[in-house]
């Protein structure tokens, strides 16, 4: 039994569950791997090489862009492999995107971060040791942990996994300190083989990482930047919401418009769909259930426009996204390029346009100023965040909170935006690690057997909520199910309140294995609590950060701005691709072409002289049949030579030209 009272023996099967044993056979090759749970003939382009090189146990990096299939580059060898494959990831959303993923494939996975309870974790591990789950999703902060260590020192771990990879070098757009502590993981298994994955890397930032993991002799895979398919359009105006509209008229199929605030994107949406263009708006401050019906109303093309935040993308992969249009700058090339990726995934022609204002140059360095308050007040909030916990000095370590940043500041009068790079500054300097709200779906497992239940005397409401679980959710007397409670009060006619009193009942009375949903941001104390004024804020988590973000709004800011070379060039350049050449299709390279095709009117003069040598003197020229040579600027073959009959130098009749001199 576990400290929470749960039997560890429960994971035995049930005459009637479906569930597909992950020990049967294991396929012959990553091929057969692919099709037969992902339907798939073929890798993409570099997947393949990154399989066969982690099967071949050699540490590997892996720079695949957006929309290139990262997580098909592990999730094959882990299935093939005998033991366990651990995956480190620092976003909650994106394992359960995968979780949920793998599962609708027949796959079971399992994840362990800091906002889960202890039944939970203890769920998840007994999972792995079982052989139940192939892979096992870890937060960083878990993975180092002395505890996690100790938990898992006697599996068989075949392959470690660093995801978002970028996180552990202080010179990428996202550093994160528990990732510096995941050499600890490294030197518990030697021999097993590390992948670490990435999207979006300058060539230091992927040197940084191969240092820092201690990497031996890696691997490395790195599929161009370049998305052919996709044409990154800049547009200068001061009236950004009529450039949106000109931009949807002019555009078709499903699309996504960014913005940096939530009130902004609750604004546009409303007022795009006046307009005629149907629109739904994303935040992460959405209801659960808000969230799953606006993604499942654009994915399924009911509306065709989303207005995001950031929060609008981990483990979005509509493939037939056309538009991606940014509102608001993005701070880095880095973000730019994985949100503007999301367009084109079917590889077929679309749009990624970013709106640019004047106003928007001071914007990017007001932003650079905001994520860098004053030292002091970084201690000031580091005080006040303890003092809103009532967190004793001395203690903390280990503890976790459910903490809400902007309740703390309506209470203490705080700037909300201030105190939260203060919050990123202090993580970055190792003192605890903040989640924002993320949606955990509440999950049930029923622990009495099949036989037991018929013995079980039910009332009517009761009867018909455990008949609706039965018939709705497979798999429930061997694991914890997702349920969704809002769902199932909508089915049944039953109130949400009552299913929720109900099963807690269940619960209690030692029949069900129930984890209700929760969105409230935590944070998690990696060290005890110690004076504010004694705070060490090293330079690794200021001015290094300070420096790097600095660059990498001022090559975003170069990207904005730069309207002489081609954007796209420009871009691969900052992400290595030294020899990049013009894309031809970016809003620069097009200006260009149009440039080179203008309509020369002194060559105008030159030809007509040629066609009017082909015919007698005094003979009509059809100034219709110039049409096909000239059919892009045919309007200004007539204005030309309707000034010269003005000037007196031709005749007309008509559409019919003569020369006056020689008649």
């Amino acid at each position: 039994m576990s400290s929470d009272g749960v039997p560890y023996g429960w994971y035995g099967f049930d005459d009637d569950d479906d569930f597909e044993c992950m020990e049967e056979e294991s396929p012959a090759s990553p091929h057969e791997v692919l099709e037969r749970y992902w339907g798939y003939t073929a890798f993409r382009p570099m997947q393949e090489e990154i399989v066969r090189s982690v099967l071949d146990g050699h540490d590997t990096i892996g720079l695949l862009p957006t929309g290139g299939g990262k997580s098909i580059t592990f999730q094959v060898p882990a299935l093939m492999l005998p033991g366990v494959t651990i995956v480190v990831t620092p976003l909650i959303s994106l394992m359960k995107d995968q979780i949920d993923n793998l599962r609708r494939r027949g796959l079971h996975a399992s994840c362990l971060h800091s906002g889960m309870t202890k039944t939970e974790s203890d769920y998840a591990l007994e999972r792995c040791m079982q052989g139940r789950s192939k892979l096992l999703y870890v937060a960083p902060e878990r993975a180092a942990g002395d505890n996690f260590l100790r938990r898992i020192a006697n599996w068989d771990i075949s392959l470690i996994v660093i995801d978002e990879a970028h996180c552990i070098s202080q010179w990428g757009y996202d550093f994160r300190p528990s990732y510096l502590r995941l050499t600890a993981l490294r030197e518990a298994f030697p021999k097993a083989p590390v992948l670490a994955l990435t999207a979006s890397a300058t060539p230091e930032v992927v040197d940084d990482i191969a240092v820092r993991l201690e990497m031996k002799a890696p691997q490395r895979f790195s599929l161009s930047f370049t998305r052919k398919n996709i044409s990154f359009l800049v547009r200068h105006t001061e009236d950004k919401f009529g450039k949106l509209l000109e931009v949807l008229r002019g555009t078709e199929g499903p699309a996504i418009i960014y913005t940096r605030s939530r009130k902004r994107a609750a604004e546009l949406a409303p007022v795009l769909s006046a307009e005629g263009f149907p629109a739904l708006f994303y935040h992460a401050a959405l209801e659960t259930h808000e969230k799953y019906e606006r993604q499942d109303e654009w994915n399924s093309g009911k509306v065709r426009i989303m207005v995001a935040t950031t929060a609008f993308g981990m483990g979005i992969d509509k493939p037939d996204v056309r538009l991606v249009v940014h509102y608001d700058p993005p701070t880095s090339l880095e973000e730019y390029y994985q949100e503007a990726g999301r367009a084109g995934r079917d590889g077929l022609p679309s749009l990624a346009v970013l709106l640019v204002s004047g106003r928007d140059k001071a914007t990017l360095a007001r932003r650079l100023a905001n994520a860098f308050p004053e030292k002091d007040f970084v201690r000031h909030t580091y005080d006040e965040i303890c003092r809103f916990l009532s967190l004793p000095m001395g203690e903390g370590f280990g503890a976790i909170f459910d903490f809400d940043p902007a309740k703390m500041c309506v209470r203490y009068k705080m700037p909300p935006e201030q105190v939260m790079s203060a919050i990123s500054i202090l993580q970055r300097a190792g003192y605890f690690e903040f989640s924002e709200a993320v949606d955990i779906e509440a999950r049930l497992m029923i622990k009495f057997t099949r036989s037991e239940l018929y013995n079980i005397e039910f009332t009517e409401d009761e009867e018909t909520l455990i008949n609706y679980l039965l018939r709705n959710f497979t798999g429930l007397f061997i694991d914890l199910v997702p349920v969704n409670l809002s769902y199932i009060a909508r089915d049944t006619g039953l109130k949400e309140d009552d299913i929720y009193e109900q099963l807690k009942i269940w619960r209690h009375e030692g029949m069900i294995a129930f984890i209700p949903r929760r969105s409230t941001p935590f944070i998690y104390f990696t060290a005890n609590r110690v004076p504010g004024e004694r705070l060490l804020i090293p330079r690794s988590a200021y001015e290094d950060r300070r420096e790097a973000m600095e660059r990498q709004v001022r090559a975003m800011t170069d990207f904005m701005f730069d309207d002489d070379n081609c954007r796209v060039a420009g871009m691969l350049r900052y992400f290595g691709e030294a020899d990049a050449g013009d894309c031809g299709t970016c809003d620069v390279c097009r200006g260009r072409r149009r440039k080179v095709v203008e309509f020369d009117a002194a060559a105008f003069d030159e030809r007509l002289e040629e066609f009017f040598e082909l015919i007698a003197p005094c003979e009509w020229l059809d100034v219709t049949s110039l049409r096909p040579h000239y059919p892009r600027h045919y309007d200004k073959v007539v204005e030309r030579i309707r000034l010269k009959v003005e000037e007196g130098m031709l005749t007309a009749d008509g559409y019919r030209v003569a020369k006056v001199k020689g008649c």
